[in-house]
């Protein structure tokens, strides 16, 4: 698949994305891509973020591909079992919060947890970190077991977010250009 040929769903955690974020870059320059807008960045509630995925893919216009980051892969796994059927064709998934466990995002919705095990209905990868603040390689390893999604161990790269040096983050470009030919 080509990113011409799909909706590309930007989802990211807790607070968004900033400008510098590479979530933001890659919106900028893939021309399908779109980022799903929260209705509060600060205070994330579980049903309130899932039925905005969820919206987004019944919005889609071609196969949609889901982008999440940090609370937004929980939030896509919660939402996963009412996408439509067969409009999400893969799911690109990095660096998992662990929301069963200490995450550090204040005013966390419980709800949150406990994260569902059922494997998801469409390919996935999860790219972990094994120097991830905010979950541990082996929950994000465990993880991708039960979803069925391929993972990609990213080595010391903390969060793979702005402030670990992410910025750009070259390497995840290349891993997601690989992900989608493969589809």
């Amino acid at each position: 698949m080509k990113v011409a040929e799909a909706d590309i769903l930007i989802i990211p955690g807790y607070l968004g994305s900033g400008p510098d974020h590479w979530q933001s870059r890659w919106q900028s320059k893939l021309s399908t891509a779109r980022r799903i807008e929260q209705a509060d960045w600060e205070r994330p509630r579980k049903d309130d973020w899932c039925a905005r995925i969820v919206k987004a893919a019944e919005e889609a216009e071609r196969p949609a591909v889901i982008v999440a980051h940090s609370l937004g892969v929980p939030s896509v796994v919660h939402a996963a079992a009412s996408l439509p059927i067969g409009v999400v064709r893969a799911a690109f998934l990095v660096a998992y919060v662990d929301v069963e466990n200490n995450t550090g995002i204040p005013g966390l919705d419980p709800a949150f947890a406990p994260i569902p095990r059922d494997p998801l209905p469409f390919p996935s990868l999860l790219i972990a970190s094994r120097t991830d603040p905010y979950c541990m390689y082996e929950v994000a390893e465990d993880l991708s077991y039960a979803w069925g999604a391929r993972l990609v161990d990213a080595g010391d790269a903390g969060h793979i977010n702005t402030a670990s040096g992410r910025g750009p983050w070259p390497e995840g470009g290349l891993t997601f250009a690989q992900f989608l030919s493969r589809l």
